[in-house]
């Protein structure tokens, strides 16, 4: 599980809510709950090595012509390249095409959070914030499931939405089973705290010819 302390943020619009000493005891509104922003350490320092490199070379060739020396020949020739091809050059449209595919790629990394992986929790304090690992959620439904009677084995995927759940049962009725399963699932997916419910998928069959015979 992730915690994250957080400043206190007015409410959107700049509308703020004055309290007073009896408000303390009403439900205040909960305040809303957003996913974690990715850190993205990788692409950042991958950007930040590419412009500081590219920006030193410049930087030198630019003081070495100053110095009255001659420009490098990669910058000689890529002025020459420039003031003499045609727009419609295949090696500036690969260049532009290049070019707006990875500000377009550093424009989705600006404007998602990522962090998959962590379901964001319920608020109780406007200071806190808690997430919890999708795989974290899957164990410990997978356990809840696991203590149904009748049920041999569970396989859960959790996503950010969804909850699927594909139980093998041995005995008793399916219908059974499943009613079972979709109760303890329910209650499971409750006491995890999320924020946003996730929507159970239940399904329950029975085992395999190749796992009688394993068995």
């Amino acid at each position: 599980m992730t915690t994250t302390p957080e400043p206190d943020r007015a409410p959107a619009g700049g509308a703020t809510q004055a309290t007073g000493p009896g408000d303390e005891g009403r439900g205040a509104p909960t305040p809303p709950v957003r996913r974690f922003w990715s850190v993205r350490r990788i692409p950042a320092a991958l950007l930040a090595a590419v412009v500081l490199g590219a920006a030193g070379l410049l930087l030198y060739d630019v003081a070495a012509v100053r110095a009255d020396r001659s420009a490098m020949a990669w910058r000689r020739e890529l002025a020459h390249a420039l003031a003499t091809r045609p727009l419609d050059d295949v090696v500036i449209v690969a260049g532009a095409a290049v070019a707006v595919l990875l500000g377009l790629w550093l424009l989705v990394l600006a404007a998602t959070p990522g962090l998959r992986d962590v379901l964001p929790m319920r608020r109780e304090h406007t200071d806190v914030r808690a997430g919890l690992d999708r795989e974290a959620a899957a164990l410990t439904l997978r356990d809840r499931v696991m203590e149904v009677s009748g049920v041999q084995s569970v396989k859960v995927n959790v996503g950010r939405a969804k909850v699927g759940v594909r139980a093998v049962s041995h005995f008793r009725a399916l219908d059974e089973v499943r009613a079972d399963v979709e109760t303890v699932l329910a209650t499971g997916v409750d006491e995890l705290g999320l924020a946003r419910p996730l929507a159970p998928t239940v399904r329950v069959a029975r085992p395999s010819r190749k796992e009688g015979k394993a068995k």
